[in-house]
């Protein structure tokens, strides 16, 4: 369980995770706190019924939506599958710009390193065991990195408290975004397929369930609070942040030096642990389309990771993937989240599980804006699709 709470919040806690939250905070100041705890609720709405359904009918999120409607899952993989390559393209590069920031090797160097690791992990016998350990090692020495340069930055912190209630701006799209890049894609579904694998499912494990849910939401929420709290101190100081790595700034700002070096090795296990995620999870879509990839599904993982190395090494940023996946991976949460509500109400489905209305409620808020901002993405990346 602990295992699948880290893999969760990793996946979510990526480059550009650490981009977004300081751009955001540089953007709304002590109002952000109003984004992050609204986005909180709104994480945890989606995560619950997305682990619960996963645990009570013991399928994967593919196999529910072919189950809601035959042939959904296979779409639902292959959007899920695209934008995890695409993000794990830009995780593999953020891995190496951690390396370029921390020790000084090129980013290409660094990027190929970032590889090499995540092949080495799911290489070994246990590789499991292997990536739960080094995601729970590297997601706490990010929260404690983050949390030394927010004491040193001296953020004002009864200004975020107070506009956490009472924000001087509310904007809904950059809640919604937040929201996206905490659970959207494969993130949701990372560590409720990593319960799945372990054999923690079924009505007599739902409290298992619902408590590893909504702490993975609670360990990633910590990360963006502390890093939050150290932009803002930044910021607040009058400080303004390089728009090429804003939070790159931060870091090099609040601690000097060693500040900027404790930024690489923050972004490079962002990326490390967003690589291993990814690319699990990924997968774990894959073996809907042949039953011969389960068996195999380590090498198919190395195989994802290979993939994305050598796309960003030999072409850098494939910016037409990364617009398509983009685009796609704004629509992937609500079509995934609605299959799941469906099945929850379906005896079919469920048996005779109960799944409770306030759930099903949050489930569908979160659905109708999160349809919002993906028809909203479409329409801004279709000029530069055709362009």
């Amino acid at each position: 369980m602990v295992g699948a709470i880290f893999l969760m919040a990793t996946s979510a806690i990526g480059p550009g995770f650490l981009t977004q939250t300081a751009v955001f905070t540089e953007q709304l100041l002590a109002s952000f706190a109003f984004v992050i705890l609204a986005s909180i609720i709104l994480d945890i709405g989606a995560q619950l019924n997305i682990w619960r359904i996963i645990a009570v009918t013991k399928m994967k999120g593919q196999e529910i939506a072919n189950t809601v409607l035959p042939g959904l899952g296979y779409v639902v993989a292959f959007l899920i599958v695209l934008g995890g390559l695409a993000f794990n393209i830009g995780n593999v590069a953020g891995g190496g710009l951690g390396f370029n920031a921390m020790i000084g090797f090129s980013p290409t160097t660094g990027a190929l390193l970032t590889g090499v690791i995540g092949v080495i992990i799911f290489s070994l016998k246990e590789a499991q065991v292997a990536m739960d350990k080094i995601v729970r090692y590297l997601g706490a020495l990010m929260i404690l990195l983050t949390a030394y340069v927010m004491v040193v930055s001296h953020p004002p912190y009864g200004e975020a408290v107070l506009r956490s209630v009472v924000p001087l701006e509310v904007d809904v799209l950059t809640i919604v975004t937040v929201v996206g890049g905490t659970v959207g894609g494969y993130i949701s579904f990372a560590g409720g397929h990593r319960l799945l694998d372990a054999g923690i499912t079924g009505k007599e494990n739902l409290r298992q369930v619902t408590n590893t849910s909504i702490t993975g939401i609670a360990v990633a929420s910590v990360m963006r609070i502390v890093l939050f709290l150290a932009v803002l101190g930044v910021v607040s100081a009058g400080h303004v942040l390089n728009p090429d790595n804003p939070t790159a700034s931060v870091f090099q700002i609040a601690a000097g030096e060693i500040g900027y070096r404790i930024f690489g090795l923050v972004l490079f296990a962002a990326g490390v642990t967003s690589v291993i995620g990814a690319a699990y999870t990924s997968v774990t879509f894959l073996t809907t389309f042949h039953r011969n990839i389960e068996p195999y599904k380590n090498y198919w993982t190395i195989g994802f990771i290979v993939l994305s190395t050598a796309i960003f090494v030999m072409i850098g940023e494939p910016v037409m993937l990364l617009i398509l996946a983009g685009a796609f991976n704004g629509l992937i949460l609500p079509i995934t989240l609605g299959c799941i509500l469906l099945a929850a109400h379906r005896p079919s489905i469920v048996g005779d599980y109960k799944h409770p209305l306030w759930m099903t409620i949050f489930g569908a808020i979160v659905v109708v804006l999160t349809i919002f901002l993906g028809i909203r993405t479409m329409f801004q990346m279709l000029p530069q699709i055709f362009a």
